[in-house]
Protein backbone atom coordinates (compact mmCIF):
# COMPACT_ATOMS: atom_id res chain seq x y z
CA UNK A 1 0.00 0.00 0.00
CA UNK A 2 1.15 3.52 -0.79
CA UNK A 3 1.09 6.46 1.58
CA UNK A 4 -1.98 7.74 -0.27
CA UNK A 5 -3.74 4.43 0.36
CA UNK A 6 -2.97 4.64 4.05
CA UNK A 7 -4.59 8.05 4.11
CA UNK A 8 -7.73 7.16 2.16
CA UNK A 9 -8.46 3.53 3.12
CA UNK A 10 -9.89 2.50 6.50
CA UNK A 11 -10.43 -1.03 7.79
CA UNK A 12 -12.68 -1.43 10.84
CA UNK A 13 -13.22 -4.60 12.84
CA UNK A 14 -16.58 -5.67 14.21
CA UNK A 15 -16.76 -8.06 17.15
CA UNK A 16 -17.09 -10.96 14.72
CA UNK A 17 -14.12 -9.95 12.60
CA UNK A 18 -11.33 -8.71 14.87
CA UNK A 19 -8.84 -11.52 14.26
CA UNK A 20 -9.39 -11.56 10.52
CA UNK A 21 -9.36 -7.76 10.15
CA UNK A 22 -6.04 -7.59 11.96
CA UNK A 23 -4.52 -10.19 9.63
CA UNK A 24 -5.94 -8.46 6.55
CA UNK A 25 -4.52 -5.13 7.68
CA UNK A 26 -1.09 -6.67 8.26
CA UNK A 27 -1.14 -8.14 4.76
CA UNK A 28 -1.94 -4.69 3.35
CA UNK A 29 0.69 -3.02 5.53
CA UNK A 30 -2.03 -1.03 7.28
CA UNK A 31 -3.44 -0.86 10.78
CA UNK A 32 -6.99 -1.57 11.87
CA UNK A 33 -8.69 1.80 12.28
CA UNK A 34 -9.84 2.95 15.70
CA UNK A 35 -13.42 2.20 16.58
CA UNK A 36 -15.42 0.18 19.07
CA UNK A 37 -18.78 -1.48 19.53
CA UNK A 38 -20.06 -1.44 23.10
CA UNK A 39 -23.23 -2.63 24.79
CA UNK A 40 -25.58 -0.72 27.04
CA UNK A 41 -26.87 -2.63 30.09
CA UNK A 42 -30.10 -3.41 28.22
CA UNK A 43 -28.18 -5.00 25.35
CA UNK A 44 -28.36 -2.14 22.85
CA UNK A 45 -25.23 -1.67 20.76
CA UNK A 46 -23.44 1.62 20.24
CA UNK A 47 -20.56 2.10 17.78
CA UNK A 48 -17.96 4.80 18.13
CA UNK A 49 -15.53 5.63 15.31
CA UNK A 50 -12.50 7.30 16.84
CA UNK A 51 -10.86 8.82 13.78
CA UNK A 52 -11.78 10.95 10.79
CA UNK A 53 -13.47 9.02 7.99
CA UNK A 54 -14.84 11.92 5.95
CA UNK A 55 -14.23 11.17 2.27
CA UNK A 56 -12.49 7.86 3.09
CA UNK A 57 -13.04 4.41 1.61
CA UNK A 58 -14.19 2.34 4.61
CA UNK A 59 -14.36 -1.44 5.02
CA UNK A 60 -16.08 -3.10 8.00
CA UNK A 61 -15.09 -6.73 8.65
CA UNK A 62 -17.87 -8.60 10.42
CA UNK A 63 -18.92 -12.24 10.19
CA UNK A 64 -22.59 -12.56 11.08
CA UNK A 65 -21.97 -15.75 13.02
CA UNK A 66 -23.24 -16.82 16.44
CA UNK A 67 -24.81 -14.82 18.05
CA UNK A 68 -26.13 -14.09 14.55
CA UNK A 69 -28.67 -11.40 15.35
CA UNK A 70 -26.27 -9.47 17.60
CA UNK A 71 -23.54 -9.54 14.94
CA UNK A 72 -25.96 -8.47 12.22
CA UNK A 73 -27.38 -5.53 14.15
CA UNK A 74 -23.86 -4.47 15.11
CA UNK A 75 -22.85 -4.47 11.44
CA UNK A 76 -25.87 -2.34 10.56
CA UNK A 77 -24.95 0.15 13.28
CA UNK A 78 -21.33 0.26 12.04
CA UNK A 79 -22.56 1.09 8.54
CA UNK A 80 -24.95 3.76 9.80
CA UNK A 81 -22.23 5.30 11.96
CA UNK A 82 -19.80 5.54 9.04
CA UNK A 83 -22.45 6.91 6.71
CA UNK A 84 -23.34 9.68 9.19
CA UNK A 85 -19.62 10.42 9.57
CA UNK A 86 -19.48 11.16 5.81
CA UNK A 87 -17.46 8.16 4.63
CA UNK A 88 -17.08 8.26 0.85
CA UNK A 89 -17.81 4.56 0.37
CA UNK A 90 -18.72 1.80 2.82
CA UNK A 91 -18.04 -1.85 2.04
CA UNK A 92 -19.40 -4.54 4.35
CA UNK A 93 -16.87 -7.39 4.41
CA UNK A 94 -18.90 -10.41 5.52
CA UNK A 95 -16.71 -13.54 5.48
CA UNK A 96 -19.60 -15.63 6.83
CA UNK A 97 -23.04 -14.45 5.74
CA UNK A 98 -25.65 -15.49 8.31
CA UNK A 99 -29.14 -16.42 7.10
CA UNK A 100 -27.67 -17.56 3.75
CA UNK A 101 -29.53 -20.87 4.04
CA UNK A 102 -32.87 -19.06 4.07
CA UNK A 103 -32.58 -18.16 0.39
CA UNK A 104 -35.88 -19.51 -0.99
CA UNK A 105 -39.41 -20.58 -0.08
CA UNK A 106 -39.15 -24.36 0.13
CA UNK A 107 -42.60 -24.60 1.76
CA UNK A 108 -45.58 -22.39 2.30
CA UNK A 109 -45.64 -19.40 4.67
CA UNK A 110 -41.89 -19.10 5.28
CA UNK A 111 -39.67 -16.03 4.76
CA UNK A 112 -36.74 -15.47 2.43
CA UNK A 113 -34.59 -14.01 5.18
CA UNK A 114 -31.42 -13.76 3.10
CA UNK A 115 -33.24 -11.20 0.94
CA UNK A 116 -34.38 -9.33 4.06
CA UNK A 117 -30.79 -9.13 5.32
CA UNK A 118 -29.68 -7.82 1.91
CA UNK A 119 -32.33 -5.11 2.11
CA UNK A 120 -31.29 -4.16 5.64
CA UNK A 121 -27.62 -3.79 4.68
CA UNK A 122 -28.54 -1.63 1.70
CA UNK A 123 -30.92 0.57 3.69
CA UNK A 124 -28.32 1.01 6.44
CA UNK A 125 -26.05 2.65 3.90
CA UNK A 126 -23.65 -0.01 2.58
CA UNK A 127 -22.36 0.84 -0.88
CA UNK A 128 -20.86 -2.56 -1.54
CA UNK A 129 -20.61 -6.05 -0.03
CA UNK A 130 -17.69 -8.49 -0.06
CA UNK A 131 -18.60 -12.09 0.81
CA UNK A 132 -16.77 -15.41 0.99
CA UNK A 133 -18.30 -18.66 -0.29
CA UNK A 134 -21.98 -17.82 -0.01
CA UNK A 135 -24.09 -20.90 0.70
CA UNK A 136 -26.20 -19.99 -2.33
CA UNK A 137 -24.54 -17.92 -5.06
CA UNK A 138 -27.88 -16.45 -6.14
CA UNK A 139 -27.90 -14.34 -2.96
CA UNK A 140 -25.74 -11.89 -4.92
CA UNK A 141 -28.89 -11.08 -6.86
CA UNK A 142 -30.78 -10.18 -3.68
CA UNK A 143 -28.75 -6.97 -3.41
CA UNK A 144 -29.34 -3.74 -5.30
CA UNK A 145 -25.71 -2.78 -4.70
CA UNK A 146 -22.52 -4.44 -6.04
CA UNK A 147 -21.54 -7.73 -4.42
CA UNK A 148 -18.06 -9.23 -4.74
CA UNK A 149 -18.32 -12.95 -4.09
CA UNK A 150 -14.90 -14.55 -3.59
CA UNK A 151 -14.12 -18.19 -2.98
CA UNK A 152 -11.70 -19.96 -0.68
CA UNK A 153 -11.10 -22.68 -3.28
CA UNK A 154 -7.52 -21.49 -4.06
CA UNK A 155 -6.63 -21.63 -0.35
CA UNK A 156 -7.92 -25.17 0.15
CA UNK A 157 -6.59 -26.34 -3.22
CA UNK A 158 -3.09 -25.17 -2.28
CA UNK A 159 -3.27 -27.06 1.03
CA UNK A 160 -4.56 -30.23 -0.62
CA UNK A 161 -1.86 -30.10 -3.28
CA UNK A 162 0.80 -29.98 -0.57
CA UNK A 163 -0.73 -33.08 1.01
CA UNK A 164 -1.31 -34.91 -2.27
CA UNK A 165 1.57 -37.36 -1.86
CA UNK A 166 0.59 -38.06 1.75
CA UNK A 167 -3.00 -38.82 0.75
CA UNK A 168 -1.97 -41.41 -1.85
CA UNK A 169 -4.86 -43.07 -3.69
CA UNK A 170 -7.52 -40.41 -3.24
CA UNK A 171 -11.26 -40.18 -3.71
CA UNK A 172 -13.20 -36.94 -3.41
CA UNK A 173 -16.51 -37.78 -1.79
CA UNK A 174 -19.52 -35.51 -2.08
CA UNK A 175 -21.47 -35.96 1.18
CA UNK A 176 -24.68 -35.15 -0.72
CA UNK A 177 -25.83 -34.76 -4.30
CA UNK A 178 -25.92 -30.96 -4.05
CA UNK A 179 -22.16 -30.76 -3.50
CA UNK A 180 -21.10 -32.83 -6.51
CA UNK A 181 -19.90 -29.82 -8.52
CA UNK A 182 -17.44 -28.77 -5.78
CA UNK A 183 -16.20 -32.33 -5.24
CA UNK A 184 -15.69 -32.78 -8.98
CA UNK A 185 -13.69 -29.53 -9.16
CA UNK A 186 -11.22 -30.75 -6.53
CA UNK A 187 -11.12 -34.24 -8.05
CA UNK A 188 -10.02 -32.76 -11.38
CA UNK A 189 -7.37 -30.53 -9.79
CA UNK A 190 -5.94 -33.31 -7.59
CA UNK A 191 -6.19 -36.12 -10.14
CA UNK A 192 -8.49 -38.06 -7.83
CA UNK A 193 -11.57 -40.24 -8.23
CA UNK A 194 -15.07 -39.07 -7.37
CA UNK A 195 -17.76 -40.71 -5.25
CA UNK A 196 -21.21 -39.55 -4.13
CA UNK A 197 -23.16 -40.31 -0.97
CA UNK A 198 -26.92 -40.65 -1.26
CA UNK A 199 -28.39 -39.14 1.91
CA UNK A 200 -31.87 -38.80 3.32
CA UNK A 201 -32.60 -36.04 5.85
CA UNK A 202 -35.08 -37.23 8.47
CA UNK A 203 -35.09 -33.97 10.45
CA UNK A 204 -33.06 -30.78 10.97
CA UNK A 205 -30.42 -32.73 12.90
CA UNK A 206 -30.86 -36.33 11.72
CA UNK A 207 -29.32 -37.43 8.44
CA UNK A 208 -29.08 -40.99 7.16
CA UNK A 209 -26.50 -41.87 4.49
CA UNK A 210 -27.70 -44.98 2.66
CA UNK A 211 -25.66 -45.55 -0.47
CA UNK A 212 -22.18 -44.77 -1.76
CA UNK A 213 -21.80 -44.41 -5.50
CA UNK A 214 -18.12 -44.99 -6.24
CA UNK A 215 -15.13 -46.86 -4.80
CA UNK A 216 -13.29 -45.88 -1.60
CA UNK A 217 -11.85 -49.22 -0.52
CA UNK A 218 -8.19 -48.87 0.45
CA UNK A 219 -8.24 -45.19 -0.44
CA UNK A 220 -8.01 -41.84 1.32
CA UNK A 221 -11.24 -39.86 1.33
CA UNK A 222 -11.52 -36.08 1.16
CA UNK A 223 -14.89 -34.40 1.72
CA UNK A 224 -15.23 -30.67 1.01
CA UNK A 225 -18.26 -28.47 1.68
CA UNK A 226 -18.99 -24.76 2.05
CA UNK A 227 -19.93 -25.10 5.73
CA UNK A 228 -20.13 -27.53 8.62
CA UNK A 229 -23.12 -26.85 10.84
CA UNK A 230 -24.15 -29.80 13.04
CA UNK A 231 -21.75 -32.13 11.14
CA UNK A 232 -24.53 -34.69 10.81
CA UNK A 233 -24.20 -35.08 7.05
CA UNK A 234 -20.40 -35.29 7.15
CA UNK A 235 -20.32 -37.79 10.01
CA UNK A 236 -22.80 -40.17 8.43
CA UNK A 237 -20.96 -39.95 5.12
CA UNK A 238 -17.59 -40.51 6.81
CA UNK A 239 -18.84 -43.58 8.66
CA UNK A 240 -20.23 -45.02 5.45
CA UNK A 241 -16.87 -44.49 3.75
CA UNK A 242 -15.06 -46.20 6.60
CA UNK A 243 -17.48 -49.12 6.42
CA UNK A 244 -16.69 -49.40 2.72
CA UNK A 245 -12.95 -49.63 3.41
CA UNK A 246 -11.62 -46.06 3.34
CA UNK A 247 -8.25 -45.84 5.11
CA UNK A 248 -8.61 -42.22 6.22
CA UNK A 249 -11.13 -39.40 6.03
CA UNK A 250 -10.37 -35.69 5.83
CA UNK A 251 -13.18 -33.18 6.09
CA UNK A 252 -12.86 -29.58 4.93
CA UNK A 253 -15.20 -26.58 4.87
CA UNK A 254 -14.90 -22.83 4.52
CA UNK A 255 -17.29 -21.95 7.34
CA UNK A 256 -16.93 -23.66 10.72
CA UNK A 257 -20.43 -22.95 12.05
CA UNK A 258 -20.15 -25.90 14.48
CA UNK A 259 -23.46 -25.82 16.34
CA UNK A 260 -25.21 -28.41 18.49
CA UNK A 261 -23.34 -31.74 18.56
CA UNK A 262 -20.85 -30.75 15.84
CA UNK A 263 -17.72 -30.79 18.00
CA UNK A 264 -18.61 -34.14 19.54
CA UNK A 265 -19.22 -35.61 16.10
CA UNK A 266 -16.00 -34.24 14.62
CA UNK A 267 -14.05 -35.60 17.60
CA UNK A 268 -15.03 -39.10 16.42
CA UNK A 269 -11.96 -41.11 15.29
CA UNK A 270 -13.67 -41.58 11.94
CA UNK A 271 -12.15 -38.20 11.02
CA UNK A 272 -8.38 -38.01 10.76
CA UNK A 273 -8.22 -34.29 9.98
CA UNK A 274 -10.64 -31.35 9.83
CA UNK A 275 -9.66 -28.29 7.81
CA UNK A 276 -11.55 -25.00 8.07
CA UNK A 277 -10.97 -21.33 7.26
CA UNK A 278 -10.94 -18.38 9.65
CA UNK A 279 -14.16 -16.90 8.20
CA UNK A 280 -15.67 -17.44 11.67
CA UNK A 281 -13.52 -16.42 14.66
CA UNK A 282 -11.62 -19.07 16.56
CA UNK A 283 -13.16 -19.88 19.94
CA UNK A 284 -12.48 -22.11 22.97
CA UNK A 285 -15.23 -24.56 22.07
CA UNK A 286 -12.98 -25.87 19.29
CA UNK A 287 -10.43 -27.11 21.86
CA UNK A 288 -11.68 -30.75 21.95
CA UNK A 289 -10.66 -31.22 18.29
CA UNK A 290 -7.44 -29.16 18.26
CA UNK A 291 -5.34 -32.28 17.63
CA UNK A 292 -7.00 -32.81 14.25
CA UNK A 293 -8.06 -29.24 13.42
CA UNK A 294 -6.28 -27.03 10.90
CA UNK A 295 -7.36 -23.41 10.34
CA UNK A 296 -6.43 -21.87 6.98
CA UNK A 297 -6.14 -18.10 6.72
CA UNK A 298 -8.29 -16.12 4.28
CA UNK A 299 -6.58 -12.83 5.21
CA UNK A 300 -4.47 -12.61 2.07
CA UNK A 301 -7.41 -13.43 -0.20
CA UNK A 302 -9.76 -10.92 1.40
CA UNK A 303 -6.97 -8.36 1.77
CA UNK A 304 -6.27 -8.56 -1.96
CA UNK A 305 -9.98 -8.18 -2.67
CA UNK A 306 -10.08 -5.06 -0.48
CA UNK A 307 -7.05 -3.67 -2.33
CA UNK A 308 -8.72 -4.24 -5.69
CA UNK A 309 -12.03 -2.74 -4.62
CA UNK A 310 -10.23 0.31 -3.24
CA UNK A 311 -8.43 0.83 -6.55
CA UNK A 312 -11.48 0.00 -8.71
CA UNK A 313 -9.76 -3.07 -10.13
CA UNK A 314 -11.33 -6.37 -11.11
CA UNK A 315 -11.81 -8.73 -8.16
CA UNK A 316 -12.47 -11.71 -10.44
CA UNK A 317 -9.01 -11.17 -11.98
CA UNK A 318 -7.59 -12.15 -8.61
CA UNK A 319 -8.63 -15.73 -9.33
CA UNK A 320 -7.42 -15.70 -12.92
CA UNK A 321 -3.92 -14.41 -12.21
CA UNK A 322 -3.28 -14.93 -8.49
CA UNK A 323 -1.02 -11.88 -8.65
CA UNK A 324 -0.75 -9.38 -5.83
CA UNK A 325 -0.76 -5.64 -6.35
CA UNK A 326 -1.00 -4.61 -2.73
CA UNK A 327 2.73 -4.04 -2.49
CA UNK A 328 2.79 -1.66 -5.45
Amino acid sequence: MTAADRETLRIFAGSGGKQLAESMAQHLNLRVSSGSADRFPDGEVIVRVQEDVRGRDCFVVQSTCEPVNDRLVELLVWIDCLRRASARRITAVIPYFGYARQDRKDEGRVPITAKLVANMLTEAGADRVLCLDLHAAQIQGFFDIPVDHVTAVPIFRSRFEKAREELGDLTLVSPDVGNVKTANLYADVLGADLAIVDKRRQSGEKVVSRNLIGDVEGRSVLMVDDMISTAGTLTEAARLCRERGATRVWAAATHAVFVGPAIERLADPVFERVLISDSIPDRPRLDPIRDKLEILSTARLLGEAVHRIHHDLSVSALFRTGKSKSSS
